[in-house]
């Protein structure tokens, strides 16, 4: 009998980890479809976000005056004190090409589950081509050099989360992030709104759309890794993830002279199960919160993705891996771009911890809520951290 792996593959003496996932049985198809007429869940509880200037455009002028700060964007001196940043802070890392390995699993199955206690890994060796993240690169750095109004074809509307802008801009009072961002909804395919998909560069919606493929091959993975970690059938939290719904938002962070008196994107948890950062240039910002209440630099590995946990998967897992609050601090004279790709559950999910990890005389820590009232409490709540929005559902 043919040996296979815990995401279910027959292990093939001396094959690539890029053959390997090549082989995993999810829907991979690059058709780029017309949206479906129900608009997803998080853009339908959006509404009313305000128009605010664009920060590409207003960073060109501003970083050239000796005006000050302007005030929408001015952050109080203690959200980036020097002080409270460690550099160079360990990272675990993750090799998924020794999770596929069955001399060497176990190790680093250990690894995974470790890592995601703490909140955030980067994993390398993938299996994602090198040709898909680059192509990816590219046309995401070439669509934020187009001029502004090349770019606002593709606008977000007043009533919706997707699209090119700002987000989460609700009141005329609050400190607004040192960024743009190009916010599309990726997966299930037939809900794709074309009308945010930039038509230009040309390649632009192929290269998104093969990348979205090869990181939900990737997540795919994961999610079974995690599962046996867990110590829950491997294929429970797929069953979870049906259709493996997935938003990418990509973010455009300009210079600041004064950078340490903005803040890129402000502190918060991602709403999401989990979430695959890929650094598309080579300027860092991404900080984690550490245990004692320090900010922890990620320095991130060539071709390698920072993996976070999301709120969801802290519930699911009744609190045994942690959703980690993270922010984005920019760069006084240069630019930087990230690709975030998040995983959610199915939209019909009851999210809550995972039966069988109460059962038999467990406690669960969190309370069950239902998908959509989860998202509306986290959009309510906007980026204000665990305190006012994971810590909600403890128990």
């Amino acid at each position: 009998m043919k040996e296979t792996d815990a995401c279910g593959f027959i292990y093939m003496p001396a094959s690539s980890v890029v053959e390997i996932l090549n082989a995993e049985p999810i829907n991979t198809t690059s058709s780029l479809q017309e949206a479906g007429k129900n608009p997803p869940m998080a853009q339908a509880i959006v509404r009313g976000h305000l128009p605010v200037p664009n920060v590409q455009e207003l960073a060109q002028a501003w970083n050239r005056s000796s005006e000050p700060v302007p005030e929408w964007y001015l952050r109080a001196e203690e959200e980036a004190t020097a002080d409270e940043v460690v550099a160079g802070g360990v990272i675990p890392v993750v090799d998924l090409s020794k999770l596929l390995d069955p001399q060497a699993t176990e190790k680093e199955l250990a690894k995974l589950g470790t890592a995601c206690k703490q909140g955030f890994f980067q994993l390398i060796n993938h299996g994602v081509p090198d040709e898909v993240l680059l192509d990816a690169k590219r046309d995401i750095t070439e669509f934020f050099k187009l001029p502004l109004e090349t770019k606002e074809v593709y606008k977000q509307l007043p009533d919706g989360l997707q699209g090119y802008g700002s987000a989460f801009v609700f009141s005329e009072t609050q400190k607004l992030d040192w960024s743009n961002m190009l916010y599309l909804l990726l997966r299930p395919i037939e809900l794709r709104d074309m009308r945010f998909w930039p038509a230009q560069p040309p390649s632009f919606r192929n290269s998104v759309d093969r990348y979205s493929a090869e990181t939900a091959k990737v997540v795919s993975c994961l999610l079974r890794f995690l599962a046996v970690d867990m110590g829950v059938e491997q294929n429970r939290l797929l069953d979870i993830f049906g259709g493996q719904p997935q938003n990418m938002k990509v973010t455009y962070y300009p210079p600041c002279r004064e950078a340490g008196k903005v803040m890129g994107v402000s502190s918060h948890t991602d709403a999401s199960a989990l979430t695959l950062l890929l650094h598309v240039n080579d300027v860092q910002g991404l900080q984690f919160r550490s245990d004692d209440g320090r900010w922890l630099n990620v320095e991130p590995i060539d071709r390698a993705f920072v993996v976070s946990v999301g709120d969801i998967l802290e519930i699911l897992s009744n609190g045994r891996y942690k959703s980690v609050e993270h922010r984005v601090v920019v760069h006084p004279s240069k630019q930087r771009i990230s690709a975030a790709m998040f995983h959610q559950v199915d939209r019909s999910t009851t999210i809550g911890p995972l039966p069988e990890l109460v059962e038999g005389g467990g406690v669960s820590r969190y309370r069950s809520v239902s998908h959509a009232d989860f998202l509306k409490h986290f959009f309510a709540t906007k980026f204000d951290g665990r305190k006012s929005h994971l810590d909600h559902y403890k128990i």
